[in-house]
This record gives structure tokens, sequence and C-alpha cells, in this order.
């Protein structure tokens, strides 16, 4: 390649590899080191595959696959594929909790983006943390980008009937400590309930981020339900590459999708789909990077007036398989209809409009039209206030037993969540079906990490008794896989000095989600002396992430981002240009 023909052609790689002199060189050679061709560098628009794929994360085992048919599509639509590696989070495996790398793996998306020559990224993503990590990154840094998620699972089979990642092992595991089944079941179950590649196919984290993505604009169209190993995925990913090439030539950036009408359309199909609680802590993070404002009463309110529309596990019976053969989210968002804001633009180029016109709801069981919702508008995710969550906490209204909605009982308090798990089988435990079981100390700072422990186990005697569900409130989260009046995300954390930390065992707890409600009956003056007396205490860190993520990190009600990661930069390398 000649200096003559290497000429800048307006792209941002332009600024590496056109350069006709010792930086062009640097740059071009060190291509040609891994078996490039002058034609692949004369100019074409060159597409980062940022990939979330390891074996750390069985999720996301499959994508090292899926990163070949996107690269197909770039190249078959002209441009130079360039694939990287990106931290990948994975639930199994990591602890204290996955929760404590979101941020970590947002930070090294967006500095790899801006810091190489990329005209257009495609993020692979599939487990819980990785699509709003990548979703907050490319906010940030606002190059050209389009995300995949990997796709769910196949449906679980466990002795003839289906069975859904998360919320049945919930379920087995509460009838293997209250006798009702023995270990030998309990073993065969979990040979059954992970069969193909992909993450959770209930409605959990991955699955609601996934259908969110596609709501925002960020992903195509069909692309959150199919099925990770169906063969259409691989027709996706490749039109997904081909795509981030015509990205890469027009300049679209996420921040003339992700509007603030594309955050109401997810939040709208949020609440449609059941979607996680999570959803709520990534959701404000994404807005906060992209500058759009929103609080939790934002996402009450739509909450209010959107009914759940979709029949999947937790809120109720059928799975993401399903969901996908009815139509997926194109599907569910025609029937959302004057709920959305139709004319926003999406990753397509396109109004959204266009996109779900041509959509087909095949599963009417599965997505249920508005006028013959699985659950009235209201039973989403409710944001309730009070003095034990004065800047808000959240419940899964159409995961709660409706009984436990508006209950007051006698507080049995914790500090840690291992000082509960070491009684919670024992006989004498004085526990009842009224309890209002707390446990502090498990949010962002005082984890750390905000790990999902929210859905605590039932104490071992009230399953005896037939007990299913029982009030719980804690500052931690729950996998949105699980079920339950769970009080969630309640801030200031009790580490923070939030009240949850004044709370005493024996004091009556008031929840009242008809209300928003969330208080605990004792005096202001009393609290008060509380206040005085308590010293809230964090975790030790002395070095690394941990000690920058308890420095920095906010609480849940601000998406527990860093703050100072909130808002974006934009794609300019730091530094001097040279």
């Amino acid at each position: 390649m000649s200096a003559r023909n290497i000429g800048s052609t307006g792209r941002r790689s332009s600024e590496w590899l056109g350069d006709g002199g010792k930086a062009g060189f640097i740059a071009r050679h060190h291509l040609r080191q891994e078996g490039l061709a002058s034609r692949q560098l004369d100019g074409r628009p060159v597409i980062g595959i940022a990939n979330t794929w390891s074996e750390l994360t069985p999720c996301n085992a499959h994508l090292r696959t899926l990163a070949d048919s996107v690269r197909r599509g770039i190249q078959t639509a002209g441009g130079l594929a360039l694939e990287f590696p990106v931290l990948s989070i994975g639930e199994p495996f990591m602890r204290p909790s996955s929760m404590l790398y979101r941020n970590m793996m947002a930070m090294e998306l967006e500095e790899l983006c801006r810091a190489n020559p990329l005209d257009a990224v495609v993020v692979l993503t599939g487990c819980d943390k990785t699509t709003p990590a990548a979703l907050m990154a490319l906010a940030s840094v606002d190059i050209p980008s389009i995300i995949l998620t990997g796709g769910p699972m196949l449906n679980g089979r466990f002795r003839g009937r289906v069975v859904g990642s998360g919320t049945d092992i919930w379920r087995m595991t509460e009838a293997l400590r209250a006798g009702e089944i023995d270990a030998a079941e309990f073993t065969e179950f979990e040979s059954c309930l992970n069969r193909s590649a992909g993450h959770c196919m209930t409605m959990g984290t991955a699955s609601t981020m996934a259908s969110l993505t596609e709501a925002l604009g960020m992903q195509l169209p069909g692309a959150a339900a199919l099925p990770a190993v169906d063969s259409r995925r691989a027709v996706l990913a490749e039109d997904t590459g081909v795509r981030a090439v015509e990205l890469a030539e027009e300049g679209l950036r996420p921040s003339a999708i992700m509007t603030r009408e594309a955050v109401e359309n997810a939040l709208v199909v949020s609440a449609a789909c059941g979607g996680s609680t999570n959803a709520v802590l990534h959701m404000l993070a994404i807005a906060g990077r992209l500058g759009v404002p929103l609080t939790l009463d934002d996402i009450d309110e739509v909450s209010r007036r959107v009914p759940l529309l979709v029949d999947l596990m937790p809120s109720g019976r059928f799975l993401m398989e399903e969901f996908a053969y009815a139509g997926g989210v194109p599907a569910l968002m025609r029937e959302l209809g004057d709920l959305l804001h139709t004319e926003a633009i999406t990753v397509t180029g396109r109004p959204l409009a266009e996109s779900i016109a041509a959509a087909r709801n095949d599963g009417p069981e599965v997505i249920r039209p508005l006028r013959n919702p699985v659950q009235p508008a209201g039973s989403g995710t409710a944001v309730l206030r009070g003095n034990l969550a004065p800047d808000g906490a959240v419940i899964k209204v159409s995961a709660a037993d409706p009984a436990l909605l508006s209950h007051t009982g006698p507080a049995l308090v914790f500090d840690s969540v291992a000082e509960y798990h070491a009684v919670a089988d024992d006989p004498d435990l004085d526990v009842t079906a009224d309890t209002v079981l707390i446990v502090r100390n498990c949010g962002p700072k005082g984890y750390p990490g905000m790990p999902e422990v929210g859905n605590l186990p039932l104490p071992r005697k009230l399953l005896e008794q037939g007990v299913r569900d029982l009030v719980r409130i804690s500052d931690a989260r729950m996998s949105g896989t699980a079920y339950g009046a769970c009080v969630l995300h309640v801030a200031p954390e009790s580490a923070a000095g939030g009240p949850l930390g004044l709370v005493r065992t024996g004091d009556l707890v008031r929840l009242d989600v008809p209300g928003r409600r969330l208080d605990m009956l004792v005096p202001d003056d009393e609290l008060a002396t509380r206040e005085a007396e308590t010293t809230p205490t964090l975790p030790p860190a002395e070095r690394g992430w941990t000690r920058l993520h308890i420095e920095h990190v906010l609480q849940a009600d601000r998406g527990v981002d860093l703050d100072f990661l909130v808002g974006s930069s934009g794609d300019a390398p730091a530094g001097t240009p040279f």
C-alpha cells in the first residue's frame, strides 16, 4: 500500500491506518503480522467484535462461534473485522457478587472502543451483567455500535414437564428442605435443567435485558428471544455484522438511538414482560450515562399504567422458547401499540413503527393482548418509600403472594446473610408466617457488590408447615428468576447509614404496596436515639477494584454506577493527538 492510496476516509480508523508516515506504518504493519493483505487495509471500515465469551461464563460459552457469523457479515459488507475480548461477568461463579464487576466491564469496554481504530463495534453479550455493562459503555463512548445477545437456552425438561432456570431451582430447593423430594430426585432435576447453550430461559435478568436492548433499539428486531441454538441466530449474527458496517458508514450513534423516548419504551416493555427487578438498577445506570433524566418515580409511573402481557416464569407459565415462537419482542411491542413511542429510531436506522409493522402474535396465550392481560396494570415493579427506605426500595408485584402486599408483622433482623443461613433450619427459630424477615449489610458498599440474596430461603419450620412466601426486606438484589414478597434495593443501604440499620427484632414493620409505603412503626424520637448510637461499618477493602468500588459506588436509587463514570466522554482518545 503506497502513501498516495492511504488518505483519510473520514472514519475514525483512518487516523490510525490512513497516515502515510511512521504512525500509519506502525499500525498497518502489525495488522499484516496477522496475515492481512493490502486489500483489507485499503480504507475499508474497521469493525470491532467485542466478545464476552468465557468458559467461566457458561451462558456465554457459545459466543465464540457466534462471533464467526458476525465476522462473515462484516466481511460480506466490505468491512474489516477485528475481534477482541472483554471482561466476561458470569453469575454462577463470581464472588462476592457479579454486580461488583458490572462497572468494571463497562469501563473496560468504553476505554477499548475509545483507544482503538474502530469505526463501529458489535458487542456480543448474554449473561446478566454483560448486556447492561455493554449498554453503559456504548452510551459513554458513543461510537456507532450494535449489540447481539446470545439467546436463551432451550426449555428444561424434567419428568414430563417443562422446568425453568432459576425459578424451578428455588422451588425444588425448598421442596428438598421441606422433605418433599429426596437428594436423588434433586440431582436428576439438576441434570435436566440446562439442556443447551444460552442464558436463562425464564424472564430473568438476562432475558429481561436482552428484551430491553431490543426495545431500546440497540439490537435487531427479534434477536432477544430466539433460542441460542436456533440456526436463525447465526443468520441474525451475520445480519448484525452487515448492519455494523452500515452504521460505520452512516455514523448513526447510540446517543441518537437511546433517547428519552427509547428509555421509556424499554421501561414499558419491562413492565409488560414481567421483567427482572435488576432492570431497575441497570436502566438507571444506562440513563445516567446517556444524560437522560430518570428516577425511581418514573419507573413506578410506568409500572402503574402498563399491564403484564407476557405469561412467562417467574410471573407466569411459559419460557423464552414459547415467547420466541409467539413472535418475541416485536409481537409484544405491536400489542403495546400506543403505549410506546413508535417514532423512536432504532439501530436499523428506521422508526420503531417500521420494525414492528409486520410483527405477528402467533401465541396469544403467551403474549396476551391488552384487553386480556396476565395481570392488570400495576403488577410490575413497584417503588416503595417510607422511614425504612427514604430513597426508595422495589418489589416485583407479579411474583409475590397477593396476600402479603399489605402486611404488618414483627421484624426478625440479621446483620448478614451468613448469620441468617446459620439458623434458617433451626426448628426453634422464633418465626411465624407473620414475621418480616430482614437481612442487612448486603448493599452496594456493605457486602460489597449487592449480591442476589434478597429472595432469602424460607425458614425450614415454615416450609414444613406449608408456608411458601414471607415478607423479606433487604438492601440486596434478587435473581430475576426468583419470586416472593421480597422488598429489595433499600436505599440508602445500612452500610451507608440508611435506616435499615436501625430496625430491631420485634419492631413492627408495615408493607403497603398499594400505598407504595415501607415503614417501621417506631417513634421518630426512638429512631433518633438509635441513629446516634449506631455506627455503620464497611467491609475491609485495602486495594484494587473492591476499594475503588466501595469508595465511589452510588446507591441503588442511582443505579449503582461509579460516581466518576456517570455521563459520557465521546470517542476521542485521551491525551494529545500525535
